[in-house]
């Protein structure tokens, strides 16, 4: 089956345009959406991928429709060749099954872990130069419970588990015991607390 996928990104825009574009490609059945594509949860978008079978051609006026970054794009088309189906995008002229397609597919694979990479570096730069100038402290610390004091007093006296005390405190496995460590508390790793009175 030929499927065509349209999508505009507010109720306000025409998707005429895109259907324009798309006839004469024999289409069968239409997914039409009005939503952002900052991400891939979309109805639309899902159900299509739901929808197509082996053997079915999905075609799209231009890869912005499809996903606005490369990160998606290419889990998109990851799910569409794991199904079997074939991906044609008008304005690049780009088929999926073909080898130019597949060239171009790579190019924007290789160009995505490019610009991953080369944002990583700007960030660990932009670190060294704050951390130079004394702007840079690293991640908030967290701060400890009000109730700390009283948690920690019965764990300390055996009368509440490391389990019941993170549950008391809300606090993360992590995070409660290097509270614990910090104030020089023994660390009971073992989660065997059947001798422990819980309250």
């Amino acid at each position: 089956m030929k499927i065509g996928y349209v999508r505009v990104s507010t109720i306000e825009q025409n998707e005429q345009r895109q259907l324009e574009a798309l006839k004469g490609k024999g289409i069968e059945k239409y997914f039409v959406e009005k939503v952002s594509g900052k991400d891939m949860n979309r109805p639309q978008l899902n159900s299509m991928l739901e929808f197509a079978r082996e053997g079915d051609v999905i075609f799209i006026h231009d890869l912005s429709r499809l996903a606005r970054n490369t990160a998606d794009l290419l889990a998109i088309i990851e799910k569409l060749e794991e199904k079997g189906i074939r991906l044609v995008s008008n304005k690049e002229d780009i088929d999926t099954t073909t080898a130019t397609g597949r060239l171009m597919i790579t190019m924007l694979a290789a160009i995505y872990d490019f610009e991953r990479s080369i944002l990583k570096e700007r960030q660990m730069e932009g670190i060294s130069i704050a951390r130079a100038s004394g702007k840079y402290s690293g991640r908030q610390r967290i701060p400890k419970p009000a109730n700390w004091d009283e948690v920690i007093s019965k764990y300390n006296c055996r009368q509440l588990s490391a389990k019941k005390s993170m549950e008391l405190l809300n606090l993360k496995p992590n995070v409660f015991y290097n509270f614990l460590k910090e104030e020089g508390n023994k660390v009971i790793a073992n989660n065997d607390f059947s001798f422990v009175n819980e309250k």
